[in-house]
């Protein structure tokens, strides 16, 4: 593999950090640029997955060794399936194999995974395929997703996977000081339920503030999971918090938001999220 850019490497200590956390999900979106350069990098994610010793470090991978890794990189590895689009659309018919054939155990490890590439082609029909598999997971079945724009992905699809991004997150240099604060308000289980009334009357007073507020505190947390330190001055307050708790923290986002345009009562909705945040441990 060439020189990795900041934004790959950036990828790679995320991924490291889900592993080495325990953290995996069962499903992911991922959002990739130039798919030549970037699959390699979705090939270690799901080595690590597959990795029957465990490994959480993609140093420690030893491919050239690893009878699995080979079998992945020939395209030979039978609980790991790739589903590419034929033609303008990925069909139903192509989901409907792939779920008769993942009916059976792994055949080899501990878990299986299916690659679903150009993801924004999965139509109505053949998102409602997938959809079961996404919202009621084999614990053994890893789903992962790849698009170049998340927002092409119909909603859900997206609403069910964690997002992870191979694109460059620049814009993390603009957020202000109010979303600084909001996130300590967050992180915090005591001020979250103390500044209450001053969070929702300043800071996110409806559904589309929430949104977006809630949009770029998730894009913070990864990005701080994902950099080096000397990339994190910014977010230095957030040293003290375990991985493990901002891996949670995501989850939940992902886990709530969608449902946030569907509540009617925007205060329940607000309440339950809190809550969830106050109960990490």
């Amino acid at each position: 593999m060439n020189e990795l850019t900041y934004v790959q490497k950036r990828f790679i200590n995320y991924i490291e950090t889900i592993m080495c956390s325990n953290k995996l999900s069962h499903a992911y979106l991922i959002e990739i640029g130039d798919s030549s350069l970037e699959f390699p990098l979705i090939l270690l994610f799901i080595k690590m997955i597959l990795c029957p010793k465990s490994i959480c470090k993609v140093d420690k991978l030893n491919c050239d060794s690893c009878n699995i890794c080979k079998l992945i990189d020939s395209d030979n590895f039978p609980d790991l399936k790739i589903i590419e689009s034929e033609g303008a659309q990925i069909k139903k018919n192509q989901l409907l194999s792939l779920k008769d054939e993942y009916q059976n155990k792994s055949l080899i490890g501990k878990r299986r995974v299916y690659i679903i590439k150009d993801a924004e082609k999965l139509n109505p029909s053949s998102a409602n395929t997938i959809l079961k598999f996404l919202e009621e997971p084999e614990n053994d079945i890893i789903a992962i997703l790849l698009t170049n724009n998340r927002y092409h992905v119909l909603d859900t699809i997206l609403s069910r996977c964690q997002i992870l991004s191979l694109n460059d997150d620049s814009d993390i240099d603009d957020i202000d000081d109010q979303l600084i604060q909001f996130i300590k308000y967050l992180i915090s289980r005591n001020d979250l339920f103390l500044y209450y009334k001053k969070i929702y009357e300043d800071m996110i007073p409806d559904k589309d503030k929430a949104k977006q507020m809630f949009d770029m505190v998730e894009k913070v947390f990864i990005h701080y999971l994902s950099s080096s330190e000397e990339k994190n001055n910014k977010f230095s307050f957030l040293s003290d918090v375990r991985k493990d708790r901002i891996l949670s923290y995501i989850t939940i986002i992902e886990e709530e938001l969608p449902k946030l345009m569907y509540n009617i009562n925007y205060k329940l909705w607000l309440d339950a999220i809190y809550s969830r945040f106050v109960e990490v441990k």
